[in-house]
């Protein structure tokens, strides 16, 4: 796929190439099909997905909660990986969340994930935003009969959009 992007909201016609990017990660706990069209249905504000020549090739899916966007799952299929495809959605996202007052992000990683971990300290980085973390859930917390689950930990990063970092045209970047 080497065709134009195109970032957008999702819409219920996404929820099954959404699942199979999800599965075929390996890395992400993967939800059922059901929530997918969930989340591009009756979450289509705060989620986005890339498209390249009409096919989903990544996404971020989130819910909003007051001033703060909760990252629910970010994915990138393998063929769009090392392009920067993760953060762009993430910049697209937010810019749309900081419009409508949203002014922190929050996501829950493991410990022992460093994509994620460095990929939101970048997006951090960006929007010239702090990061918070602290201990979330711990591996007891998950059901046992589900196998082995790793402590989930909360990072929270803001302000976003901020007087002093907006951008016109922008609503929440670094001025450059």
């Amino acid at each position: 796929m080497s065709g134009k992007r195109l970032i957008e909201s999702p819409t219920k016609a996404d929820g099954a190439a959404l699942w199979r990017i999800a599965r075929d990660s390996k890395k992400l706990d993967l939800n059922t099909p059901y929530a997918y069209l969930l989340w591009c249905h009756d979450f289509a504000d705060t989620s986005v997905v890339a498209k390249v020549d009409g096919t989903p090739v990544g996404f971020v899916i989130g819910y909003r909660k007051q001033d703060t966007g909760f990252v629910w799952q970010v994915a990138v299929d393998p063929s769009q990986q090392g392009k920067g495809l993760a953060g762009a959605l993430l910049d697209e996202l937010f810019d749309r969340l900081t419009a409508q007052g949203v002014r922190y992000l929050e996501t829950t990683i493991t410990p022992d994930n460093e994509a994620s971990i460095r990929l939101f300290a970048s997006f951090a980085k960006r929007w010239d935003a702090t990061v918070e973390r602290q201990d979330l859930f711990s591996a007891t917390d998950f059901p046992a009969e589900e196998g082995t689950h790793e402590q989930e930990d909360l990072y929270r990063i803001g302000p976003l959009g901020s007087d002093q970092n907006v951008k016109p045209g922008i609503s929440g970047r670094k001025k450059t």
